[in-house]
């Protein structure tokens, strides 16, 4: 499972995800890739699941990148415990998610292998997502300037 390998402080504050992804919303490194429409924490087990449906379906050819990282704590108190005494204990990580992120890239498999890879991987996901190719990402900047 991904996390962070030391982090400065034990326990985050919940946060907010409000707006859209101002970074990683590019394909920078694959040809298709994942793009999240709408915000979510994405947990590190879900992450590592979406990505062995994608290796397992590709048999070791192409090449697979994340682009998200689970560095956001997130606690939770034991059940049937009272209001009070602090905060809870780290359960897991998430990586925190907002509309237009690019979560995986795909590259060095024929476009139908790429495209059916990246479904198998969004079933895995909490998140409403869609698929891109570098070309729809590209195209729809242009269209906008």
């Amino acid at each position: 499972m991904l996390m962070p390998k030391r982090v400065k402080r034990r326990k985050q504050f919940r946060g907010s995800m409000r707006g859209k992804a101002l970074r990683g919303n590019k394909i920078t490194n694959g040809e298709f890739g994942i793009v999240a429409t709408e915000p979510a924490w994405i947990r590190s087990n879900q992450i590592e699941a979406a990505r062995i449906a994608m290796t397992r379906y590709i048999k070791r050819g192409g090449k697979v990148w994340i682009k998200i990282f689970p560095d956001k704590p997130v606690t939770a108190k034991p059940a049937e415990t009272r209001m009070g005494s602090g905060k809870g204990t780290l359960e897991y990580w998430v990586a925190v998610v907002k509309p237009g992120r690019v979560m995986f890239e795909i590259a060095g498999v024929p476009e139908e292998t790429a495209r059916e890879a990246l479904r198998l991987a969004m079933h895995k996901l909490p998140v409403k997502c869609k698929i891109v190719s570098r070309a729809d990402l590209e195209g729809g900047d242009n269209s906008e300037n």
